[in-house]
């Protein structure tokens, strides 16, 4: 399998960035011959993997910020759409990103070369809406140049970046089905993994002390579509709160921080700003709550999963943890739901204990390599529909 995926930011730094560095390596070890064009490299791919940045030569490099991040994301789209036509023949299927991928996908179909994008959230028309009307809910701007601001512009280009790939690749089922919501047809919408890195993320040694105080973690950036003021809300209400801790390692938009300063200033709770010990955080944690109201896949669950904290999760997370077994899970903002899952572990330690072994158990299933192995499957089957039926599937249901 012959791949080319195209990035269009720098592969190998925080949040979609390692997601997409984890895939080039992952695509990698499950036997695809891979090429990968990002804009720029923050942290250098496995030796095999040929790389080809567009934004960047050597150590210099376009600044994306003097450049504009749009207009260095179209950049990098029409580089790779004006380099594709040599590399035809030579590569099975190209796998873009969003809004650096319309021009990349036009001339792939031109080219008769099958295309996947990649769906690292919901239906961006949904996470809108859905933000939006939470932030008016409590009262809370966004900034303008927020990434989950209305944005028109971005719509419409995402929208017709949908239409022209021959799969949306989606990572969890709460991200297909935002996309089924809006009239795709289930042809047109493929599930793949997210994953989490061994090397970085694995429980502590021991057993958990007898007797310890419920400590409960909250990571990522703190808002509102992260749903933290629904954990805030939950631990206040449990008994948890008055022995244990409940710590958020994020950073608060000001004005999200500011409608939340009450809560946030009980002693239980411990405001950790942005933290580059995630992996011993995790370890030290017995549960991580992530109440969100829309998301793609939280690649926090699966590393929670492999650190043997237990996932305490909303049904709009993307979690791979089943309720019962290796997590539970709440629906979307039923903050008596979630106190009650927060009281349960800490009124029952058997119950921790049950869910945190499942939890190590089963987490050999979510890894980066078999998220690149079922990444692989995906791309095969692709190419197959293609060569079988030389048609895009159906885009939208009538």
């Amino acid at each position: 399998m012959r791949v080319l995926q195209s990035f269009p930011h720098k592969i190998g730094a925080a949040r979609i960035c390692t997601t997409a560095w984890h895939q080039a390596a992952g695509a990698a070890e499950a036997g695809a011959d891979v090429l990968v064009m990002p804009g720029a490299v923050a942290r250098p791919l496995p030796e095999g993997i040929d790389v080809q940045p567009t934004l960047a030569r050597g150590r210099v490099r376009i600044p994306y910020k003097v450049l504009g991040r749009v207009r260095a994301l179209k950049l990098h789209d029409r580089l790779v759409a004006q380099a594709l036509p040599k590399l035809a023949g030579q590569i099975d299927i190209v796998h873009t990103w969003p809004m650096g991928a319309r021009e990349t996908l036009k001339t792939a179909r031109r080219l008769g070369i099958p295309t996947v994008l990649e769906r690292p959230n919901a239906h961006t028309r949904f996470a809108y809406e859905t933000v939006r009307a939470e932030c008016e809910r409590l009262g809370v701007a966004l900034p303008a140049d927020h990434e989950h601001a209305y944005n028109a512009e971005v719509l419409r280009l995402e929208e017709e970046e949908y239409a022209l790939a021959d799969r949306l690749l989606c990572p969890s089922d709460f991200v297909r089905q935002t996309f089924l919501d809006e009239g795709f047809a289930p042809e047109h919408l493929a599930r793949h993994l997210y994953g989490y890195d061994g090397h970085r993320f694995h429980p502590r040694s021991g057993p958990r002390p007898e007797g310890q105080a419920l400590t409960v973690l909250f990571v990522g950036v703190a808002a509102v579509r992260k749903g933290v003021h629904f954990a805030l809300e939950a631990w206040l209400k449990s008994p948890a709160s008055q022995s244990g801790k409940l710590l958020i390692a994020g950073e608060f938009l000001p004005d999200y921080a500011t409608r939340l300063a009450d809560m946030l200033a009980h002693p239980s709770v411990e405001v950790l700003g942005h933290r580059t010990d995630v992996p011993e955080l995790m370890r030290r944690s017995d549960a991580l709550v992530l109440p969100s109201i829309e998301e793609g896949s939280a690649l926090v669950c699966s590393e929670a999963l492999a650190s043997g904290c237990v996932p305490v999760v909303s049904d709009a997370s993307g979690a791979v943890c089943e309720h019962g077994v290796n997590g539970l899970v709440h629906r979307v903002a039923d903050v008596d739901t979630l106190q009650a899952h927060i009281t349960s572990l800490h009124e029952d330690p058997a119950l921790l204990d049950r869910l945190r072994e499942a939890c190590i158990r089963t987490a050999p299933d979510y890894t980066w390599t078999k998220a690149g192995a079922r990444l692989v499957e995906v791309y095969a089957q692709v190419v197959a529909d293609h060569s079988g039926h030389h048609a895009h599937p159906a885009r939208q249901a009538a």
